[in-house]
């Protein structure tokens, strides 16, 4: 009895299994492709303290927009006001020593007429004059620093945006080089995403000019919502990144309503036509040794077999190069479960039903 039930509980291996089948076919299809980007706002700088001081004054608030110019931190070092004041006192000194020397000249000029002095002495005159005006123009210069000096303890924005976090508080002693905060242009930002050698060739094949492609890609958010305008590609790098093999592009979206965060993920879509194109699922495709191989069903539903070549990935599909040809029918799923010349029961599936569930 025990040796019958585990008899009964035997697979037969003559038993025809059932798996689901798919038409190669070659259609004009609009493909997806899709690549990781990384956003950075059009301008992002941060706002460094350019004096030694104390924060004396923040006038602004974190998140807050603010317009260029606008009055963002006050920095007190009294020092710089006394350095104004004995800069003018300088420029003031050296006024009354050039109208000292220029009267200095009109007396000299007057003896030497009356034969009193000579005229070198006039030559003198004239020298000292020269002199109090380098020394007026160097306390010029020294007051006009002094005034910069003092200027920098207002720091202002540098352009329309917002403000990001503000580490420092009142009171808090800056040196130069402190930083105090960054501001992000959030207009429009730019969309940073790689792109493989390969598929790098395959966009500059169909594309004359590909320094100014000018493409228009969707890009899609980190909660997986499509963000509500388009971009456009401008820009992409002079080279490839040796350790990636990759080329970086630039796409840059509108950003009217700020959802856009500096440092933001998501996803850039590119949208392509391919031409007479043959997609084979993901699933139909079993890799060995770097080959890619297919199992084709024949007439009398035997399965082979066969070797192909593909041109790239889109998605869960490899764009065919070579190895089938349209109306074969080949494997769609559970490839490695099938073995050479097995005869199946195949399920036949449209291959518009995989491309519709996955695009």
């Amino acid at each position: 009895m025990v040796g019958c039930k585990a008899k009964g509980n035997v697979k037969p291996e003559n038993e025809i299994q059932s798996f689901s089948v798919i038409t190669v076919e070659q259609r004009d299809t609009m493909l997806n492709k899709g690549y990781v980007t990384t956003i950075e706002a059009i301008k992002n700088v941060e706002i460094r303290a350019k004096v030694n001081g104390f924060v004396e004054k923040i006038w602004v608030d974190e998140g807050q927009p603010v317009k260029q110019g606008q009055l963002l931190f006050t920095i007190n070092n009294p020092e710089f006001a006394v350095q104004l004041a004995k800069a003018r006192a300088s420029v003031a000194l050296a006024n009354a020593e050039l109208r000292t020397t220029e009267l200095e000249l009109v007396r000299v000029k007057t003896l030497v007429d009356k034969n009193v002095l000579t005229k070198s002495e006039i030559e003198l005159a004239d020298a000292k004059i020269k002199a109090a005006k380098a020394r007026l123009a160097e306390a010029d210069a020294l007051e006009e620093e002094a005034q910069i000096h003092l200027s920098l303890l207002q720091i202002k924005a540098p352009f329309s945006g917002s403000i990001n976090r503000i580490p420092l508080k009142l009171g808090s002693l800056v040196e130069v080089g402190s930083l105090l905060t960054t501001a992000s242009d959030l207009s429009d930002v730019y969309a940073y995403f790689h792109v493989s050698e390969n598929e790098y060739l395959n966009l500059a094949s169909t594309n004359a000019n590909l320094a100014a492609i000018k493409k228009m890609v969707t890009l899609k958010l980190a909660d997986g919502t499509d963000f509500k305008d388009t971009g456009i590609i401008e820009t992409m790098e002079g080279e490839f990144d040796q350790t990636t093999g990759a080329i970086a592009f630039r796409a840059k979206f509108p950003n009217d309503a700020k959802l856009l965060k500096h440092g933001s993920t998501g996803s850039i879509t590119i949208t392509s036509k391919e031409d007479g194109a043959i997609l084979i699922p993901q699933k139909s495709i079993m890799e060995i040794q770097d080959r890619q191989f297919v199992f084709v069903v024949d007439a009398s539903n035997k399965v082979s077999m066969r070797g192909i070549e593909t041109l790239s990935r889109i998605d869960e599909f490899f764009l065919l190069k070579t190895g089938l040809k349209p109306g074969e029918k080949i494997v769609y799923e559970g490839v490695m479960n099938i073995k050479e010349g097995a005869t199946i029961a195949p399920k036949m599936i449209t291959l518009e039903s995989v491309l519709n569930s996955k695009f």
